[in-house]
């Protein structure tokens, strides 16, 4: 069974938005590189956050049409559907991690899908949170 890898928003978003410099090469080449081997997870909340912040956070922001067509693309992903459980699982992640909501909303859909490894610019690198393991991905 081959390991699955959860991308947070912000690594999406970097990798983009060619206006994040380092940041973008560096994500562009893990999203590259997870289009290839076909182990990238997303959840919805990860496409919609990404939806919003490419057309209205992004130093070059994209059309709406462009984040469809991006959007389609990801849907060739495993992509894990937040349900009412979900939530209150977060919940129960946010109280025992310390966490925001929406980063405990993450990890859950981190691991549901199975993933080992979560890529995130927001949660602190080398973290475990259960079987999850963060990481870092924009650092040099």
């Amino acid at each position: 069974m081959s390991d699955k890898y959860f991308l947070d928003t912000n690594i999406l978003v970097y990798a983009h938005d060619r206006a994040a410099g380092v940041k973008h090469d560096r994500a562009r080449a893990l999203v590259e590189q997870l289009w290839r081997s076909g182990n990238g997870v997303l959840s919805t909340q990860v496409l919609q956050e990404l939806c919003v912040s490419l057309r209205r956070k992004a130093g070059h922001p994209l059309s709406l049409e462009e984040i469809r067509c991006l959007i389609q693309d990801y849907l060739s992903w495993e992509v894990v559907v937040n349900g009412a459980e979900a939530v209150l699982q977060a919940l129960e992640l946010e109280a025992r991690y310390k966490i925001s909501f929406w980063d405990a909303l993450i990890l859950r859909a981190a691991e549901t899908a199975g993933a080992t490894v979560l890529y995130s610019e927001d949660l602190a690198a080398g973290q475990n949170y259960g079987p999850i393991r963060v990481v870092n991905p924009l650092r040099g």
